[in-house]
C-alpha cells in the first residue's frame, strides 16, 4: 500500500525554523515528483514547494529565500527546511506525489497521492 507519512511541525515562534519530512512506504520516491503544499483555516490549499525527479524545483513567491526542498532518495524521504517563519506561513502541511511531468505552478491537482498531513504553527 503506497503511503506518504509527514512529521516535523509543530509551533514556532516568528523568526523560527522547523524541518518538514515527508517519508513514503510502499513505493519508491525517485521516479516520483513530490510536492509541498499547505492549508490554512478558511482557505484554499496553495503548493508551496515541489521537486522532480531530477532535483530541480519550485517555490511559491512568498517562501522563496526561506524554504528549500530536498529529496534524499536513500532514505525515501523528501524534507522541506523552512526557516525565518512567519505568522502567515501557519496552516497544514501536505506532502504529495505523481508519476509524470508536473508544471512549475504546484497545483493540486496534478498529484495523485497525498499524505495525511502535519501542523505547522508560527505565533508568539
Amino acid at each position: 500500500q503506497m503511503q506518504l507519512v509527514e512529521s516535523g511541525g509543530g509551533l514556532v515562534q516568528p523568526g523560527g525554523s522547523l524541518k518538514l519530512s515527508c517519508a513514503a512506504s510502499g513505493f519508491t520516491l525517485d521516479v516520483y515528483a513530490i510536492a509541498w503544499f499547505r492549508q490554512a483555516p478558511g482557505k484554499e490549499r496553495e503548493g508551496v514547494s515541489c521537486i522532480r525527479e531530477d532535483h530541480s524545483t519550485h517555490y511559491l513567491d512568498s517562501v522563496k529565500g526561506r524554504f528549500t526542498i530536498v529529496r534524499d532518495n536513500a532514505k525515501n524521504t523528501v524534507f522541506l527546511q523552512m526557516n525565518n517563519l512567519r505568522p502567515e506561513d501557519t496552516g497544514v502541511y501536505y506532502c504529495a506525489a505523481v508519476r509524470g511531468p508536473i508544471s512549475p505552478a504546484i497545483a493540486p491537482i496534478e498529484y495523485n497521492y497525498w499524505g495525511q498531513g502535519t501542523q505547522v504553527t508560527v505565533s508568539s
